[in-house]
């Protein structure tokens, strides 16, 4: 058995601590910028608290060579806060709907957010990440939902 993995990507945000960890539950933010490159996003439902969490639909734009983990063209992901500690850290369970394997699993995200003197330093880091993801496919995404994120706050203050 493959030791578990751990992916990770970081970038600092223009933004205070405050209003990042707000974007990070709340549920028209989260649909906006959390979805990477070529993907769009519909959350079905969300309750954030600890204990609680959402259910995310993620469509590929171009779904050729079917690279999704659901369907065909689909992501559907059951996350489940487990630890939020204000302006600080999302602590996140996620769940891939798939038929196989090399998907199933519960991956942890943790969002940490840490003040600097411009903003906002953002580190995601993934533990336990399902063999079936490619991790420069999955640092990537990370990366790219970093950058939407930074968009988003920097843009709405």
């Amino acid at each position: 058995m493959k030791p578990a993995r751990t992916d990770r990507a970081g970038r600092v945000i223009a933004a205070p601590p405050a209003a990042v960890y707000r974007a990070l539950l709340d549920r028209d933010s989260v649909e906006t910028w959390l979805p990477p490159d070529g993907m769009r996003g519909r959350v079905e439902r969300w309750d954030p608290r600890p204990g609680g969490g959402f259910r995310m639909v993620l469509t590929y734009l171009d779904p050729t060579g079917s690279p999704g983990k659901t369907t065909e063209g689909t992501d559907v992901v059951e996350v489940g806060f487990a630890e939020l500690v204000p302006a600080e850290r999302v602590v996140q369970r996620a769940v891939f709907e798939a038929d196989d394997p090399a998907y199933a699993g519960t991956m942890t995200m943790t969002w940490q957010i840490v003040a600097t003197g411009d903003g906002a330093e953002v580190t995601v880091t993934a533990t336990d990440v399902p063999p079936g993801i490619d991790q420069a496919v999955h640092e990537a995404g990370i990366a790219s939902s970093l950058a939407n994120l930074a968009s988003y706050v920097e843009g709405t203050g």
